[in-house]
Order: structure tokens, then sequence, then C-alpha cells
């Protein structure tokens, strides 16, 4: 079994941790990552090595999500096997928990996450509290399936599909979050384990920032809503004009709607899902976006008319209209017309991944270095 632990800047109860991991299963593999936490906390650092686990450095903060893929990276090079847990260094994971989950994973199938999710009850510090309820509600929008904790950072992670977690994207903290936005859809399974609720006084060794880190997790879902609001502005400027000028409702709205598509699928396609390039790609996107463009256009006369026949004036019937469609129109866009661009189990990532800088993934046989040599010559000497 393994355990992989980012940390910055921590405190003494990632020492804790470790100590209690390590003295439950002495047999572990436990690696923990130094992201760039600096000469401050090097003492924390040499006591996880004193209690026997493996630290791993940064030589600057390069964020969670580049810590976690830093040891993914490293498990792959040496050839490591078994599942993998990941857990949180501010002391808010128990070990006992930490143990269940882990064995939890080793016990089901290759094809399952198993995740570890707090309930928020009892002393949860209100930030955290309202946090984790306004991301659920965001999660189920733009995942299309619920899950109680968002946030949770305790996960066993089966062995094969570590090459499938590394094709994802993000560097800090949105990196988890993008992992369960596409596990559904990517043909994984997700089975939730109940454990304690634990914070620290005031939370102090953690990093994450409600309103700046919520954004850059659902930052799919921002640009979609921004793309939408700017092909509505421009549908609705063309729908007012071509009624103006032939003072027919319905030819209107397919010629507005054709005019608004075309540009929404241009932005939707290269800046939301960073779909795959390519003539084939081009065209089997554009298919698909024109059949979900056509079942939407059908929904979107049917709520106009009847807005209208009710006696609404046309822009408030075409803000309720669109406001309606939208969370159909994300939903179809993600799973159905751009899903197919976008990396998945057994599948080399999609020539946007920045997080591989055009690099095959690792389980294509070109494994990147757990961190480039010439920016962390300590990385390979320092462990236990």
């Amino acid at each position: 079994m393994i355990v992989v632990i980012p940390a910055y800047e921590p405190g003494h109860a990632l020492v804790r941790v470790v100590q209690g991991l390590l003295l439950e299963r002495p047999c572990l593999e436990l690696f923990v990552v130094d992201d760039g936490s600096g000469p401050r906390y090097a003492p924390i650092f040499d006591a996880v090595r004193a209690a026997g686990g493996v630290v791993l450095s940064h030589p600057r903060n390069r964020g969670k999500g580049v810590a976690l893929k830093s040891v993914f990276r490293h498990l792959l090079n040496i050839g490591a096997s078994g599942p993998i847990v990941t857990a949180d260094a501010d002391g808010q994971h128990r070990v006992d928990d930490i143990l269940r989950v882990a064995d939890a994973v080793t016990a089901g199938d290759d094809r399952t996450m198993v995740l570890g999710c707090r309930g928020f009850t009892g002393p949860v510090p209100l930030r955290s509290r309202l946090g984790n309820a306004a991301s659920r509600v965001l999660f189920r929008l733009g995942a299309g399936w619920s899950l109680s904790d968002t946030q949770t950072g305790l996960r066993g992670i089966p062995d094969a599909m570590l090459p499938w977690i590394l094709d994802q994207v993000g560097e800090r903290f949105e990196y988890e979050q993008n992992v369960l936005l596409r596990l559904h859809e990517a043909g994984w399974r997700v089975r939730e384990l109940s454990i304690a609720t634990v914070y620290e006084p005031h939370n102090p060794t953690s990093h994450f920032r409600p309103v700046v880190d919520s954004l850059r997790v659902f930052v799919p879902l921002v640009w979609f809503a921004g793309s939408s609001f700017l092909a509505f502005l421009l549908d609705t400027v063309a729908l007012v004009v071509f009624v103006s000028i032939t003072g027919l409702l319905i030819p209107s709205v397919i010629a507005a709607r054709l005019l608004s598509a075309t540009v929404n699928f241009a932005m939707n396609r290269r800046v939301v899902f960073r779909a795959q390039s390519g003539r084939r790609a081009l065209w089997r996107q554009g298919v698909r976006y024109g059949l979900l463009a056509t079942a939407l256009l059908a929904s979107n006369v049917v709520w106009m008319s009847f807005l209208t026949d009710a006696g609404l004036p046309l822009l408030l019937a075409k803000v309720i209209t669109e406001g309606i469609l939208f969370v159909t129109a994300y939903q179809a866009q993600r799973t159905f017309v751009f899903a197919a661009g976008r990396a998945r189990s057994g599948e080399k990532a999609a020539p946007d991944d920045e997080d591989n800088n055009g690099a095959e993934a690792p389980h294509n046989k070109r494994i990147a270095p757990i961190v480039r040599m010439e920016e962390d010559p300590h990385l390979a000497g320092r462990t236990s």
C-alpha cells in the first residue's frame, strides 16, 4: 500500500499522521511532497524522514496538483504497484480513516475510486460549511452526478487509474476537482466512505481559498457561462433586429440561433472544453453540436412561443427560455459533443494538456521525470 501526502508549509499534525500510519502499518510506503515550503519548515520534513517517510521536494511552490502528479510519475518510474491513497497534510484526516480508505480500495475493483467523505457536522468553520454546500451544487451542475464532499483530499486510487489521472489538467486545488468532474464520463466509478469531520482551531494550515480556488475548480463552468452569455447577447440582438425587419417570430428565432450557435461552437470547442483538434474531430464535433443545437432550437421555439402567447414581453421570454436551457446545454456539450476530444482511460492526453508540456502520457512508455533535474537536483536523493 502507498500513501501520498502533498504538503505546503505544514504543521506538526503532518508528523503525527506519518508516525501514526507507520506505527499501524510498518510495511506501507509513505511519500510526502515538500511543495516549496522553505527552510523554516525543514524540521517538519526531517521529522517525517525520521519516522520512516520518503520526502520528495520542489524548490518552489507549484501547487497541490503538480505535487500529486510528481509522486504519481515517480511511482510509475520505479514500477510501483498496488493502490494509492492520497491524504492532506493539515491534520483533517485521521489515521484510522486513511487506513479504512486504503483497505476499501485494496478490497475493491480496479475501476473504482474510494473517497473519504466528511459529513460536515459539529464545530465546522463557517467558510468550510458554506464552501462545501456551494461546491456540491456547482459540482452537481458541472458533473451531472452528486457527491457529498467535493473537496475531500482523502482518496483511494486503484493503480489501473494512475495513467488516466496523470492526463487530467490542473496545477493547484482545481486538479483534484477536474479528476472528479471527469470520472464518470471516462468510465470510472466512485464509492463514498464516511469519515470524521476534523478541523484544527481556525484551520491554520489550510491553504484553500474558498472564493479564488472555487473559481479555479469550476473554471470550465464559468467559461461556459461566459460563452453562453455572449451567445445570448448576440442571439438577442439578432432576434430583435430580425423580428423588426420581418415581423415573423419563428424564422427570426432560427436565423438568430444559427448566427449565435456558430460563435458559441467555436468558443466552446477551443476555450471551454479544449476539445481535440484536427479535421476529423472538427467534423465529428460539428455534427454532434448541430444535432444538439437542433434539439435545443426546437425547445427554444416551443418555450418562446408558449411564453409570448401567454403575454410575456419578447425579451423576458428570451431570458426565461435561455435560463431553462443553460444546464441542459452544458451537460450535453460536456458529455456528448466535446467528450471524445478529452483524455480518457487508456488514451493519450489531448494536445491541449498543458501539464504534460506536449510530452506523451506516462502509460505510453515515455515517462516524464518527477521534476526536471535542473529545477530540483536534490529530489532523487531526499529519501528516508
